[in-house]
């Protein structure tokens, strides 16, 4: 797959470049990177080098002619100059890529630009939207592309992202469009290019096509973009849990050893191929001839199990990369958990992967599993195994997915598969989210996680996944040892916890559990019933203080115990014992039997008055306990359209062995069995009631519209990216009075007229100007906080006060040894609501967007809410409304409503800022005023710092 350059022509070509070049920029390092192709293996690509020339030699040479044709409109192309040509770049004006793999950096693939010296006029619609100009169509930066794929890599995804690559890097120069000249029988580059994502137009020119191609992505394109990364995901993780056969090296003779139980699991579970044991001092294995190494297993290797001691596992990943082996699971300890030295052996493994496209789970991880009877994969040493079931859990905690397979016996927590990830130096857990997706086995994918890679990603994928498939998510660490240094009250309110976890699940739909035994109630839930369609909560039960116990906690929880209406109450009385209550909770008495039980579930689920019931039994005999677990059960077949929880109080365990039915099959049993529904049972009410009052929340996160990126008018990104960039030129930190006016005034962001003075007699006559009560601020390097100084004065008129408060502050602060540069002159704001609306820059996270009670008092009150960047306009309005402050807004006690539309509009803008200008890494808007009409920024802080390299687009984690 190639595009070639043109035929010769009076400007410059890619074909006619010759060996002059400009004074070369530096190595562009940053944009070196893994990805993972269609198929799930990895390339690398970097920039081209000048000792490249043999390699790219070689690179053609193995071109097919066809190919070669392509690239060059001649099978007969000087190879030597045209591998000499393809290095010589200065990296902005004539910059190329290569794609390599394997130990020796086999080159299979190439893509460069060069700069067109004419002005590029065609009249392209591409071009014209570039440049964001109607009308006649301008003249634009444009440059020449080139692309060739060596034969035993196409059609695996490796050119579209190669022209992505170059595209990142040709519009960070400052080119806007690509211009290729494809002979019109190379039918597979065009349509590599029309499926990329990019938009692209077509000219036939005499022997040729030209094909013009933008060097950004639309968001529609991206998104295409992303999907190749879920593909990929997919292809990778099938490897893993779906393989042909497995090697496990460092299989043992001796079971209770890693290696032993490893190997002996595989056989206990019948998997359903090969399983070859690999050890050198043993030439059997558990009654399996064993091989010295994996070279030496005649057949092909899918996955390989790695249980050898760390020092050996470099040796054993390269024989494995050279035997073909396509997946690796380490399961060795002695990796980045152990310190420097573990890191340095983790990076060795990881490039020697990366160099074979060999993928790689853990390691320091126990293994995984595949409960599907066609597969039958047990590659873990855990000792249970467990029945076929719904839910895939991720662990990155080997001990506690030990614990977890364990618990998971029977329906509904049974599993569809496991994946225990340990250091995630590959294979993370958005790459299995991912797969879970795609999985018709899995229904609920549970998540115990200690770290996030790419949060940003996780967010943007699991966003996708759960609006058909619940992510119940359990994330350790929730509190922070200390709070980081910060400068403003937005550090301060969020540094100490983790609001932006939170923040990231509620706005990607995942459900947030405090504890694993919560995570699997929420769990067997989700698996076993239908996703509630509301709040409100019917209660059966034959103990009148289970009832209440139940009741109350369900009101806590945020559910509803409504009241039945009059017709149901009497139809009730009518089929149910006498003394019974018939209000909600619905006591049948301690003498009320299975009929009982089987009455008041198909009324109250009938009755269309509650979206979910929990049914309560406490019995007094065993008997009595089984036969109204069967009521429970058969009630719960017959309504499907409702979640029904059952609530046993009783120590003999007889009732959850009914309630999740009878086996169908050796292999396992699926959520329903025999026509029976599984229902979940608890021992307590108040279990019961949380594990609900998850679900109705992700029902009705479920449930709510998509919100929508808003559509901002007055707004100036050039502005403001110009506006930092002279902040950055002097060195970056907190930007200047007129800095923070003008980047606000970039995205219409309002403030009240104000005035610097750099005295005080300037300040008196700033408020002359101004009219009105003002406000007057001290300017100065170490002003931050300025209540907690005192530095400022507010309610103050007219020249003389303004001029005496301006030198009385002036020289309080200098006896508290602060300096006092100048000062600001603002005209005052009556009334309205003091509110916050804050920025952090967080290193994995992104921009994190604070919303708050405001004023001197807010980290003392410390209600806030946080969401991350993008912000849709549904994500604003939720984070306004969920502020326990939030009456004060809404005319608390006959006050005068604020304009809430506008200060949810001051979000979105603040939103939109941090994410387009990654410079800026802290901001404060404290306080807003939200007023009848409008929202005015009283007071503003930002900082500014140079920004991280942005990863090139799809790039795997950095070794």
């Amino acid at each position: 797959m190639t595009t070639p350059s043109a035929p010769d022509r009076a400007t410059p070509t890619l074909k006619a470049l010759g060996a002059a070049t400009a004074e070369r920029h530096p190595y562009p390092a940053d944009r070196e990177a893994d990805v993972a192709l269609r198929d799930g293996s990895t390339v690398h690509i970097r920039p081209v080098r000048a000792d490249d020339e043999a390699a790219m030699r070689a690179f053609y040479a193995h071109l097919s002619i066809e190919s070669r044709a392509f690239r060059f409109f001649s099978a007969g192309a000087n190879l030597d100059r045209a591998a000499k040509q393809s290095v010589e770049v200065d990296y902005l004006d004539r910059y190329a890529l290569v794609a390599t793999v394997g130990h020796d950096h086999r080159i299979v693939g190439h893509a460069i630009y060069v700069r067109l010296d004419r002005p590029h006029d065609h009249g392209s619609e591409i071009a014209v939207a570039e440049a964001g100009t109607t009308g006649s169509a301008p003249s634009v930066v444009a440059a020449e592309s080139a692309f060739a794929v060596a034969d035993d890599y196409q059609g695996r995804g490796l050119g579209t992202i190669l022209l992505a690559h170059l595209a990142e890097a040709a519009h960070e120069a400052g080119y806007q469009v690509f211009v290729n000249q494809v002979l019109p029988d190379n039918r597979r580059m065009i349509g590599v290019i029309r499926a990329s994502g990019f938009p692209l137009r077509t000219r036939s020119m005499p022997g040729y096509m030209e094909i013009e191609v933008p060097t950004s992505l639309a968001p529609d394109g991206l998104e295409r973009f992303m999907d190749r990364d879920r593909i990929a995901a997919v292809a990778a993780l099938t490897t893993f849990l779906r393989p042909s056969s497995v090697a496990v090296i460092g299989a043992s003779r001796r079971r209770g050893t890693v290696g032993g139980e490893l190997f002996h699991n595989l056989l206990a579970t019948g998997f359903q191929g090969p399983v070859y044991p690999v050890n050198p001092s043993a030439p059997v294995v558990q009654s399996v001839p064993a091989f010295a190494s994996v070279g030496d297993i005649p057949g092909p290797v899918d996955l390989a199990l790695v249980a050898v001691p760390a020092d050996q596992v470099a040796d054993v990943a390269r024989a494995c990369g050279e035997a073909g082996v396509r997946a690796l699971v380490g399961i060795s300890a002695g990796f980045a958990e152990t310190g420097a030295e573990g890191r340095a052996r983790q990076r060795e493994l990881l490039s020697i992967c990366r160099e074979y496209g060999m993928r790689l789970i853990g390691p320091n991880c126990m293994g995984i599993m595949n409960t599907d009877p066609a597969v039958r994969m047990n590659a873990t040493f855990s000792p249970g195994y467990p029945p076929r079931g719904r839910i895939g859990f991720l662990s990155q905690s080997g001990g506690l997915g030990v614990a977890a397979v364990t618990r998971a016996t029977a329906p509904p927590l049974a599993m569809s598969s496991f994946v225990s990830v340990g250091n995630k130096a590959d294979i993370s857990g958005n790459d299995v989210i991912q797969f879970w997706e795609q999985d018709d086995d899995t229904a609920v994918i549970l998540l115990y996680l200690e770290s996030f890679g790419n949060p940003r990603n996780f967010g943007r994928i699991a966003r996708r996944v759960s609006r058909s498939k619940p992510i119940v998510a359990v994330k350790s660490g929730r509190f922070a040892a200390g709070v980081r240094a910060t400068g403003s009250h937005t550090g301060a309110l969020i540094a100490a916890s983790d609001l932006t976890v939170d923040a990231l699940f509620r706005q990607a739909g995942v459900i947030r559990t405090d504890t694993l035994s919560e995570l699997f109630d929420v769990a067997s839930v989700l698996a076993s019933q239908p996703v509630p369609g509301g709040a409100r909560v019917g209660i059966v039960t034959n103990g009148g203080g289970a009832g209440i116990v139940c009741a109350d906690a369900c009101e806590a929880l945020g559910l509803t115990v409504p009241a039945l209406s009059d017709g149901t109450q009497r139809r009730l009385r009518e089929r149910i014992p006498h003394a019974a209550s018939v209000l909600n909770p619905v006591d049948l008495i301690a003498s009320a039997g299975p009929s009982a039980y089987t009455e008041a579930i198909d009324m109250l689920a009938a009755a269309g008055e509650v979206d979910a019931l929990i049914v309560i039994s406490l019995p007094p005999f065993a008997a009595e306990a089984t036969a109204v677990a069967e009521a429970v059960r058969d009630s719960a077949g017959r309504r499907h359209e409702m979640p029904i929880l059952a609530v046993f109080m009783s120590s003999d365990g007889l009732p959850e062995a009914i309630l999740r039915g009878e086996r169908t099959q050796d292999d396992g049993a699926s959520a329903e069995t025999n026509g029976l529904r599984t229902v979940p049972s608890f021992g307590f009410p108040e279990e019961a009631a949380r594990a609900l009052a998850h679900t109705v929340g992700y029902g009705a996160w479920r449930r709510a519209p998509v919100g929508a990126m808003p559509d901002l008018a007055r707004v100036d990104a050039d502005g403001a990216a110009a506006t930092i960039a002279s902040a950055l030129l002097r060195g970056g930190g907190w930007l200047t009075v007129e800095e923070v006016e003008r980047l606000l005034a970039c995205y219409g962001l309002a403030v009240p007229p104000s005035e610097v003075a750099r005295s005080a007699r300037a300040a008196g006559a700033a408020a002359d100007r101004l009219g009105g009560t003002v406000a007057l601020k001290a300017l100065g390097p170490g002003v931050l906080h300025k209540t907690d100084i005192g530095a400022i004065r507010l309610g103050l008129s007219g020249r003389a006060q303004v001029e005496r408060e301006a030198r009385a502050l002036r020289k309080a602060l200098t006896d508290a040894g602060h300096q006092a540069d100048g000062f600001i002159v603002q005209r005052m704001v009556d009334g309205g609501v003091e509110m916050l609306v804050g920025v952090v820059h967080d290193p994995l996270f992104g921009p994190v967007v604070a919303v708050g009670a405001g004023g001197t008092a807010a980290e003392l009150i410390k209600d806030v809410r946080v969401g991350l960047t993008p912000l849709t306009d549904l994500e604003a309005r939720e984070m306004l409304r969920s502020l326990a402050t939030f009456p004060l807004l809404d005319g608390f006690r006959g006050a005068p409503k604020a304009d809430v539309a506008a200060l949810e509009d001051v979000i979105l803008r603040v939103g939109a800022m941090v994410e387009a200008h990654a410079e800026i890494a802290e901001l404060d808007l404290n306080p807003v005023i939200a007023l009848p009409e409008g929202a005015l920024v009283v007071d503003a802080r930002i900082r500014a710092e140079p920004a991280p390299a942005a990863r090139p687009l799809l790039a795997r984690r950095s070794i």
